[in-house]
């Protein structure tokens, strides 16, 4: 066990299940103590379980990150808790499918509600304990904020609006000691391709993603946890998101072109 984070403090919204519950992990092997929230709170005591089975400290704490006065009480209960915290991961999220026109009001805004909204709250709640400890904080964006295919409009929008947060943060955190660290994964195995537009995971969908370009879990929460520990600016990883963000900046004609003609193909 690595000892890069050792006696550290470590709080993970999304933290019951895929990258959440693999990062929780992979800083525990690493010597942190892990807090983590999420809806689900069987599943945040099952991610415990497993970090204390591994000789490590964690914490459930339950908390709908689209309730601000909720991440705030959550912030306060691992500080009573372990008494400090020095990272942050704002890793809760999902993903709402439909053409621009078609989504909901409703669709559009929990949207941005969990992604953007409660990555907000998840900063401002936290940065007064970050400051004290010099800390880290990671935002979970994605490709998706470089790419913006049909049909995933009102994801695309608010990772977009993540990696513009990302930005404006590190240029307020200059110099401050704290880092912030945005992450642009490409395709992971994890339970977003089978949580329905209202933020329910359902058990009997198909991932509709293409399953020979989804990297490992865990693997990719050993490359973002060290990311973070690096205090990396913003950071892409799988060979593919890296491809698609290159082929973006240097031929956004041609991609475009790629990303509307699947479009076509797709709707015969």
């Amino acid at each position: 066990m690595g000892s890069y984070f050792e006696g550290q403090i470590v709080w993970l919204t999304g933290g019951g299940s895929g990258l959440g519950q693999e990062m929780a992990l992979e800083f525990a092997r690493q010597g942190a103590t892990v807090a983590v929230t999420g809806r689900r709170e069987d599943r945040l005591n099952a991610v415990v379980q497993l970090l204390e089975e591994q000789g490590a400290r964690g914490l459930a704490v339950p908390c709908d990150v689209t309730d601000d006065a909720a991440v705030k009480a959550a912030v306060e209960t691992v500080v009573d808790a372990f008494g400090r915290i020095d990272v942050v991961v704002a890793n809760a999220g999902f993903a709402v499918s439909g053409r621009v026109a078609e989504l909901s009001h409703e669709e559009w805004r929990r949207q941005f509600d969990v992604n953007v909204l409660g990555l907000v709250s998840t900063i401002r709640h936290s940065m007064p304990e970050l400051e004290k400890t010099s800390g880290r904080i990671g935002l979970v964006a994605s490709v998706a904020s470089f790419l913006s295919p049909a049909g995933s409009g009102a994801y695309c929008a608010s990772k977009h609006a993540v990696r513009s947060i990302g930005s404006s943060l590190s240029a307020e955190l200059a110099g401050s000691g704290v880092s912030c660290t945005t992450i642009h994964p490409g395709y992971v195995k994890s339970e977003i391709g089978r949580v329905d537009n209202a933020g329910q995971f359902q058990s009997e969908s198909r991932d509709k993603r293409p399953a020979n370009l989804l990297w490992p879990t865990d693997k990719a929460a050993r490359v973002m946890v060290r990311a973070i520990r690096k205090r990396k600016r913003e950071y892409v990883f799988t060979w593919h998101g890296l491809f698609g963000v290159w082929m973006s900046r240097h031929f956004p004609r041609l991609t475009f072109w790629i990303l509307s003609r699947n479009q076509r193909l797709s709707a015969r």
